[in-house]
């Protein structure tokens, strides 16, 4: 996935690193999730539960009564872009309250947490720090990164492949046809290479769509280009394969440059810069409304976590190795928006996430890597309740659909709180693949308003969650002890 001078790159990066921390030591924790699965407020909600610390009962450290306090530092890294926490907190407390707009450049916020070691060495140096650095970049990145491992054709040839199932092959019509009139070996043409990648990108965006909530969309700086709109390294589609020798010129020798410089101008650096440097992992996964739109999404959506994990690095440490390379020695894996669903369903969707997460976490573990699943909701935007409908009593969670938002004939206007039964979740997780399941058509998963402001005996505004504190004491309670 990287060659002699990444490597060269990352080491170096590590060791100053190393030796700017060693009396602080730092910590920088992955928050991966594909589009929409809500990293941005999952980092908002670890900030701020974690600078308050009165809504933890499961993070072990603050129960103990070893934390002294959460801050925001200074980054070290004066050219990157700082998250911002402020804003985002602001969006999902304030009186015209919404969701944060989803990232769309990579950012990055360093938290210091002073606590006291429970160690008996600990009590005599008295509190310790320990530096958290957590990276946000947008969630369609990540879909690059298999990239570094296949050649032009290879990719082109996945492409294809994946036009050609049932759930793409209307949407991929026009590119298609578009890429069948083109003569690869013919000389290159700058306008009939813009059309074709136009295609291509309106067939991935049709794909991303809530309706198909399709995950597996490679080149990702497609649907999120950020400062690189309309470049030639983003002016290119894949091609049917071709034997013989292809002229410098032609279009295929053309296109083939542009995927390669593509690798190289825009997976690589973020690969070798911020993903190949991280210690510890959050999966992110949008389970729900890959169940909403189908087994389609779900079988995608499984593929695109198992090609994201594979270029993790993940393994033991130890103090040697560490010092040059930092290898990933836990993951969590989580779906998010639980509060989408009663909690007597909470335990099912985290079977189904298993299911869906198998091979990746047995790679993980064979590696030396701890992982484990849960279901959270990084602010919970509803509560429960129970409704009686034709004698039955239906176990129901109580909101304010976003504006817009459809069930059945009704469309939400963003004011209206409703009870809702989301249906309920197949017993059987395997079945999530079936397109025959009993559970198909009978699931709808709504977008809530972010919940009312709720302040504190503080004063400070509270953000409600669903095992945040379980999912914190795992990614850094034992660093804290």
């Amino acid at each position: 996935m990287s060659n002699w001078a990444d490597e060269t790159r990352i080491a170096l990066d590590n060791l100053v690193d190393n030796v700017q921390n060693i009396f602080t030591p730092n910590l920088r924790l992955g928050v991966t999730g594909l589009s929409r699965s809500g990293k941005t407020v999952f980092i908002t909600s670890l900030i701020k539960q974690l600078i308050e610390g009165n809504n933890l009962p499961l993070f072990k450290p603050l129960a103990q009564g070893r934390i002294i306090g959460a801050k925001l530092a200074p980054l070290p890294n004066h050219a990157m872009p700082r998250f911002a926490f402020e804003d985002h907190l602001s969006a999902l407390t304030g009186k015209d309250r919404h969701w944060p707009t989803s990232t769309r450049q990579i950012s990055e916020l360093r938290l210091t947490i002073k606590y006291q070691s429970a160690s008996w060495v600990g009590s005599i140096t008295g509190p310790q720090e320990l530096n958290i650095d957590i990276v946000d970049y947008p969630g369609e990145w990540l879909l690059d990164l298999p990239l570094l491992d296949k050649s032009f054709e290879q990719w082109s040839t996945d492409a294809f492949e994946r036009a050609s199932e049932p759930a793409r092959r209307d949407m991929a019509k026009t590119w298609k046809q578009l890429s069948n009139a083109i003569k690869p070996v013919a000389e290159f043409d700058e306008a009939e290479a813009q059309k074709l990648s136009t295609a291509f990108k309106a067939y991935l965006t049709e794909c991303r769509e809530d309706a198909h909530a399709l995950s597996a969309l490679p080149p990702g700086r497609f649907l999120m280009p950020g400062d690189l709109e309309g470049s030639p390294a983003l002016s290119f589609a894949p091609l049917p394969p071709q034997s013989g020798t292809k002229p410098n010129n032609s279009s295929y020798a053309t296109t083939e440059k542009r995927y390669e410089a593509y690798k190289d101008l825009v997976v690589r650096p973020f690969f070798r810069d911020h993903f190949a440097r991280l210690d510890r992992q959050i999966v992110l996964v949008d389970t729900l409304s890959a169940l909403n739109a189908g087994p389609a999404a779900v079988k995608d959506l499984q593929s695109a976590i198992s090609e994201i994990l594979s270029c993790f690095r993940t393994g033991q440490n130890n103090i040697l190795s560490s010092l040059f390379f930092s290898n990933i020695d836990k993951i969590l894996f989580a779906s998010t928006k639980a509060d989408h669903l009663h909690h007597t369903s909470h335990n099912q969707l985290e079977l189904i996430l298993n299911h869906l997460v198998a091979n990746a976490a047995r790679d993980a573990q064979y590696k030396g890597a701890a992982t484990s699943s849960i279901a959270l909701s990084s602010v919970r935007a509803t509560r429960e309740g129970e409704v009686e409908h034709e004698g039955e009593n239906l176990q129901t969670i109580i909101g304010t659909p976003q504006k817009g938002e459809v069930l059945g004939d009704k469309t939400y206007n963003g004011k209206t709180e409703i009870a809702l039964f989301p249906g309920e979740l197949p017993q059987k997780p395997e079945s999530v693949f079936d397109p025959k399941a009993e559970h198909i058509g009978q699931l709808k998963f709504l977008r809530f308003l972010p919940p009312a402001p709720q302040t504190t005996e503080t004063g400070h505004f509270k953000l409600p969650h669903i095992r945040m504190d379980r999912a914190i004491e795992f990614l850094i309670g034992d660093k804290l002890q």
